[in-house]
């Protein structure tokens, strides 16, 4: 990536809040001291991304356009840049793998029958990462519930002595923990944002999307989107990853299970 030239150039002991202020004030030479400190960090983990490690530079090069970009809007991180510039790195990479399959060209339209799903594997470790963390994220109780309904196959009849519980309340249990992950999942996929009311919303925009939200609530947070183009943007992106579910494309699925297995090997930790 090319940094644009500055008339000055900015302090390179400058903490990262203060060069995140120069950069808003047009200092984009502050930008370049940014790139330099965190660039290993963002290259690092776009390795562990990507198939490809040719794509790695690219990937990273997207992630810090991108992040300029916002910083000039008056977007964008007021502190925890790197926290910000992962975050991004793994939307543009997910956005990435999406669009490659969208447009990919072929003579050979076997693979894309129903019934043999396509597997993207930079989209498939990401996944697999936003469903260990969503499932990691839920109560003791919800994850035992899942591991065992929805891993280990078993039925409600068959849990329902193991938890102490009639079989109608696993089932019961099981839907919540379900409807749970879901909205989890979901809110993995949503970009960091800034503002507090920015915040505030988008993290609530899973459980909208699910359609599990107090009216009260839901009305502060559909009064931000019509006046918000970025988490309008947010919304939507989880709305149509949302609908995905719904179709035949079995990505997801595998990779939420993969995630799963990952998360209770690790302990929930």
């Amino acid at each position: 990536m090319t940094i644009p030239a500055s008339e000055t150039d900015a302090d390179p002991d400058l903490a990262d809040p203060d060069l995140l202020a120069a950069v808003r004030a047009g200092d984009t030479a502050a930008y370049g001291v940014l790139y330099q400190r965190h660039r290993s960090s963002a290259r690092a983990l776009a390795y562990r991304l990507v198939h490809d490690p040719a794509d790695v530079d690219d990937l990273v090069a997207e992630t810090f356009a991108k992040v300029f970009a916002s910083l000039r809007a008056g977007r964008g991180p007021q502190v925890a840049f790197r926290a910000y510039l992962h975050t991004t790195l793994r939307h543009v990479c997910y956005h990435r793998a999406r669009r490659d399959r969208q447009l990919e060209f072929t003579d050979d339209l076997t693979r894309y029958d129903e019934g043999e799903p396509f597997l993207d594997p930079a989209l498939d470790r990401l996944e697999r990462t936003y469903a260990a963390r969503a499932f990691r994220a839920l109560p003791d109780r919800w994850r035992d519930v899942l591991w065992r309904t929805e891993v280990e196959g078993a039925s409600p009849a068959e849990v329902a002595p193991q938890l102490g519980l009639t079989p109608n309340a696993v089932a019961v249990l099981a839907h919540r923990a379900r409807e749970g992950l879901r909205r989890l999942y979901l809110q993995q996929h949503v970009a960091e944002a800034e503002p507090p009311e920015c915040r505030w919303t988008a993290d609530r925009l899973g459980g909208h999307v699910r359609g599990r939200m107090a009216p009260r609530v839901a009305v502060r947070l559909e009064a931000h989107l019509a006046y918000c183009a970025a988490c309008r943007d947010r919304h939507a992106e989880i709305t149509e990853i949302n609908q995905w579910g719904h179709r035949t494309y079995k990505q997801r699925d595998h990779a939420a299970a993969d995630g799963l297995r990952v998360a209770h090997k690790n302990g929930g930790e």
